[in-house]
């Protein structure tokens, strides 16, 4: 399993506009493959939405992707409002659940770390130790790593109910100990970050992932 994550900066004031043509062009794009969530910035970098495409491997996107445009459903007419867009391919950590239709927010934080070159190995190995003991307090919504596009970048995504449950979890986790990971308390050799961006992210009307 593969996820396309697509980030697009909008022009502001054109996120509702955006994404009523994109869920009305969805409708027909969902009859080639489903998507799996649809976000837009609530804090963070403003004027983003940020849309997962699940994809079997990139040979299942390719020929998707092009029967799509080839019967004029795909791309939506939404080019006006676009300042610039990335596309980026996503891998799972084997602790990363399925992105599955459901509630599990509304609100999602989506933490983008840029480890250094060499670092994924080691911070796997972390996570996929720690994470366990971590979902004793909330659910894992996604842990990624990039293989096209920006490299060496880790993306994971937490669902909560609300900004407070937030606050209540990680204050919970870092009292306990559990959380962040700490590489030498689990006896695992530690990894360097050389970069982190956080944002809260909510998902529109017509996301599969709510």
């Amino acid at each position: 399993m593969i996820y396309e994550m697509r980030t697009y900066d909008l022009k502001p004031r054109t996120q509702a506009e955006f994404e009523k043509r994109f869920g009305e062009a969805y409708e027909k794009r969902k009859n080639y493959s489903p998507l799996a969530a649809f976000w837009h910035t609530e804090i963070g970098p403003l004027n983003q939405v940020i849309h997962v495409w699940p994809y079997k491997d990139l040979e299942e996107r390719n020929r998707i992707r092009a029967a799509a445009a080839k019967d004029g459903i795909w791309p939506p007419p939404t080019t006006e409002f676009i300042d610039n867009m990335r596309s980026e391919i996503f891998m799972p950590f084997s602790v990363s659940p399925e992105l599955k239709p459901g509630k599990m927010g509304p609100f999602f934080e989506m933490r983008t770390y840029t480890h250094a070159a060499g670092d994924l190995p080691k911070l796997r190995a972390v996570w996929e130790k720690a994470v366990p003991e971590r979902l004793q307090y909330s659910p894992l919504c996604a842990a990624w790593y990039s293989d096209l596009g920006g490299l060496n970048k880790f993306v994971h995504i937490w669902p909560y109910p609300t900004l407070d449950a937030r606050f209540v979890v990680r204050e919970k986790t870092q009292a306990a100990g559990v959380w962040p990971p700490n590489a030498a308390k689990l006896g695992l050799p530690g990894y360097n970050l050389v970069l982190q961006e956080n944002k809260i992210l909510m998902p529109s009307a017509f996301s599969p992932l709510q």
